[in-house]
């Protein structure tokens, strides 16, 4: 887990992708810091080590049938009933298989905010509705959905959708899918939502 503290009023709950926490969410979390903001990223795999990208069937398997998204998501609301009475703001932000996790705790009236980068899966949840304001950045190209069919439906809930240039991982940067311009204006969103909220 990683645990960052500024003495903020607000906490930032960041969820990691399949391949648990890996450079690119440390640093991810160390950019949330610096704006000033407590942050907590829980090891949501508990398995003591990241996947590489190399490995990603095999933390795509692994996710998909050792963990799921049930026991996240309690795991999740655990973390809002232990920090909540600390805070004024929690916002949770997601990445990928995080992103739909941030998705399903959207509801709950104990969040602030939610901000999910290309959570692909959100598509098999869409009876959630949203509480809180609610931000969902998609890429353009999905190899495993259609983002504009998936936006449409989306699209009659009370949020804030955003579709940038690139693909799934556009965000990382040690991803072979950065996009530089992409990852740059969702940052400069995160920092906006955060000051707004």
């Amino acid at each position: 887990m990683i645990q960052l503290q500024q003495n903020s009023s607000t906490l930032v709950i960041v969820i990691h992708e399949i391949y648990g926490i890996n450079q690119h969410i440390q640093d991810f979390c160390e950019f949330i810091s610096k704006q000033g903001m407590d942050v907590i990223c829980p090891d949501l795999l508990e398995k003591g080590s990241a996947f590489d990208y190399s490995q990603e069937e095999a933390a795509y398997h692994h996710f998909i049938g050792n963990i799921g998204f049930e026991e996240p998501s309690e795991t999740i609301k655990s973390i809002l009933s232990t920090y909540r009475p600390q805070y004024k703001r929690i916002v949770i932000i997601g990445f990928s298989v995080g992103a739909t996790i941030a998705w399903l705790c959207s509801d709950d009236e104990r969040v602030d905010g939610v901000i999910g980068y290309y959570g692909s899966r959100i598509r098999n949840f869409l009876e959630v509705t949203p509480l809180c304001p609610t931000m969902l950045f998609f890429p353009e190209e999905e190899s495993s959905f259609q983002v504009d069919e998936v936006i449409a439906m989306l699209e009659r809930k009370p949020i804030d959708i955003q579709k940038y240039s690139g693909k799934h991982g556009f965000s990382d940067p040690y991803s072979s899918s950065f996009h530089r311009e992409s990852a740059n204006e969702t940052r400069a969103r995160i920092i906006g939502f955060l000051e707004e909220i």
